[in-house]
């Protein structure tokens, strides 16, 4: 039998390749998102100040694409990575949504609103997560198509109409607002402000996460991990949940 993780310790769930990926692509985003919107909003007080300190709108552009650039190849490696995990070294595909996502859903609403007991029994990652992933994913993709087709117009008209330029503008800034609300919105709440890791969501800063966070949010993966049945598990978590609750009736 595996070697049980004991009370207080954590356990690895990012590798150093997984947390690299992320602050790439973050700062990567974050510069798309400042290059962007100031081209977006050119008319702007505030767009024309930042463009003249960066040092005109052709930097501006200049640095965007490479931004783009980056992005496009961060997306490329994580779907090659991801292939190659699932197809050759027959890896679990732990990011596809199932029925049972949509089940858990229902579980935890149930639970906020008082009507069920524990919330929903959740594996590697629950359907919050998973959402807010393939969100993001076809998000970056429809980015990758539609900022390639305006950086070489020229090119991409030879293969497609000449409506798809236009459209391609469209998609590519509308997507673009709605992957910065997405991510300043759910993504930062989830990883700062949510209850269950304020004030902060430390696991992508060092890749683990306390066996405690595990019982509550991952009972079906910690249950596999350490080899025993998923009974004792959620039997823990009853526990700690009712000493909780206990905690807090007294502190009221």
């Amino acid at each position: 039998m595996k070697q049980q993780p004991r009370r207080g310790e954590s356990i690895r769930r990012f590798s150093p390749l997984r947390l690299t990926e992320h602050w790439v692509n973050a700062g990567a985003i974050v510069v798309l998102v400042l290059t962007g919107l100031a081209q977006k909003f050119h008319t702007l007080e505030a767009s024309q100040w930042f463009v003249l300190r960066v040092g005109g709108i052709d930097t501006i552009r200049l640095i965007h694409h490479a931004a783009g650039a980056v992005v496009i190849l961060l997306t490329l490696q994580h779907i090659l990575v991801a292939f190659f995990l699932v197809v050759v070294r027959k890896a679990q595909p732990g990011m596809l949504i199932s029925r049972k996502d949509f089940a858990d859903t229902l579980d935890n609403l149930r639970y906020y609103f008082g009507v069920r007991q524990s919330p929903a029994v959740c594996d590697r990652y629950d359907y919050k997560q998973k959402f807010e992933y393939w969100a993001i994913l076809t998000g970056q993709i429809l980015m990758t198509v539609s900022g390639l087709i305006l950086w070489f117009p020229t090119w991409a008209a030879r293969f497609l109409p000449g409506e798809f330029i236009p459209v391609a503008k469209a998609l590519h800034t509308n997507e673009a607002l709605l992957i910065f609300l997405l991510i300043a919105v759910w993504h930062i709440y989830n990883a700062i402000f949510s209850p269950d890791v304020f004030p902060l969501d430390t696991s992508i800063f060092t890749g683990r996460i306390s066996r405690e966070r595990m019982v509550h949010e991952h009972p079906l993966e910690l249950a596999r991990m350490e080899g025993i049945p998923v009974e004792e598990v959620l039997k823990e978590r009853r526990e700690e949940m009712h000493l909780l609750d206990a905690q807090g009736f007294l502190q009221h």
